[in-house]
């Protein structure tokens, strides 16, 4: 398994942004969830008062249990491992508040609890159905945020259900990588590529690109458009105009040093106001479409060998420069390590109408 010294991108094994860390639908309410990443083991629980997702290390400055793993202790058994915002130990029933602090130790009423009785608490949000937390190595704050997205509150687009691909034993610098990768269009995906073009933006890497594919995602002999927008080094937001106005996410967080969890959903947008019982139905096989689409990327990684450098030939895309940006992430943050420029691989139509594509004609204004 293939590290990120390998790749030589920097100073930290692990990159610097805002990574999901769970699909919200998974997270119920007073039952906290094990989960790994970023080489640590780390627990997810929602507030009983706030309802917010709260997520800590995971195991006990105590004795090091793990406060997730158990399903014995009367802690669990009794529903009171969940008080408040806060957790408590199921082995001495230890009470952890929202910031990681201890603030109750039920069998030494009184007593001074030492200050080194704490664990890391992580910033986390809940946006589009997800909960995403924010890593840096540095422990410095956010220095960008997740986009809006106005579709996901519109009642005329179904919202999408996370595909859950697990765990994928590669880095995640082989899945940017694709950001950049205009040649395996045809081959793989069979789609024929009319426009391709690559900006490289500060946290962002955006991704503009038209053709003729052979999937169900567009009319016969349409013109697919994307615009994937990579918001740091692990959340991919795309807009697709295909035979059906749609954004998909794939997400992926490093689980280790090596390995990433990833995710894929799609949001549709609807012929009526509001999406119907048929809408709903034709976004969930749209979204499949996508999925297996996805899944045709997924398999090459799954069996491919680490490129930590890539034979580069002047008709690929820059990966070199794609690389570069991405490095930033694993670096300490600084002016020198941002990028800002703009590749041109296949002709970029400015005045393109995207909305030839619509079976009904229409265009939206988001």
């Amino acid at each position: 398994m293939a590290r990120s010294r390998d790749y030589r991108l920097g100073s930290q094994d692990f990159p610097r942004g805002w990574f999901m860390v769970a699909d919200a639908a998974t997270l119920q309410h007073g039952q906290p969830l094990a989960v790994r990443f970023f080489g640590r083991d780390l627990v997810l629980y929602r507030g009983a008062d706030s309802g917010r997702p709260i997520l800590v290390d995971a195991y006990c400055p105590h004795m090091g249990t793990h406060l997730a793993r158990n399903h014995t202790s009367y802690v669990v058994r009794d529903g009171s491992q969940i008080e408040g915002d806060t957790i408590r130990c199921p082995y001495h029933a230890w009470r952890f508040d929202a910031e990681g602090r201890c603030i109750d130790i039920p069998y030494a009423p009184g007593a001074k609890i030492p200050s080194a009785a704490r664990i890391a608490s992580w910033r986390v949000v809940e946006r589009w159905g997800a909960v995403f937390a924010w890593h840096d190595p540095d422990g410095g704050e956010p220095d960008w945020e997740l986009p809006a997205l106005a579709a996901w509150d519109d009642p005329a687009w179904v919202r999408w259900r996370f595909d859950d691909f697990g765990v994928l034993d590669r880095h995640p610098v082989e899945i940017v990588d694709n950001m950049a990768d205009v040649a395996h269009q045809e081959p793989i995906h069979g789609q024929t590529v009319r426009y391709f073009e690559l900006e490289l933006d500060g946290h962002r890497a955006i991704h503009r690109e038209g053709g003729v594919s052979r999937t169900s995602l567009t009319a016969d002999d349409a013109l697919l458009c994307i615009d994937a927008v990579y918001h740091g080094p692990g959340v991919l937001l795309t807009e697709m105009l295909g035979r059906y106005p749609s954004y998909f996410l794939i997400a992926h967080t490093p689980v280790d040093d090596g390995s990433i969890r990833v995710w894929h959903a799609v949001i549709v947008k609807s012929p009526h106001e509001r999406a119907t019982d048929e809408d709903v139905a034709m976004a969930r096989a749209f979204q499949e479409q996508s999925r297996l689409a996805f899944a045709q990327d997924f398999e090459i990684w799954t069996h491919k060998r680490p490129a930590l450098t890539i034979l580069q030939i002047p008709h690929d895309g820059p990966y070199d420069k794609l690389r570069t940006w991405y490095r930033q992430f694993y670096n300490p943050r600084g002016p020198s390590d941002r990028a800002r420029t703009t590749h041109g691989v296949r002709g970029m139509p400015r005045n393109l109408d995207r909305t030839d594509n619509r079976e009904d004609g229409s265009s939206d204004d988001l």
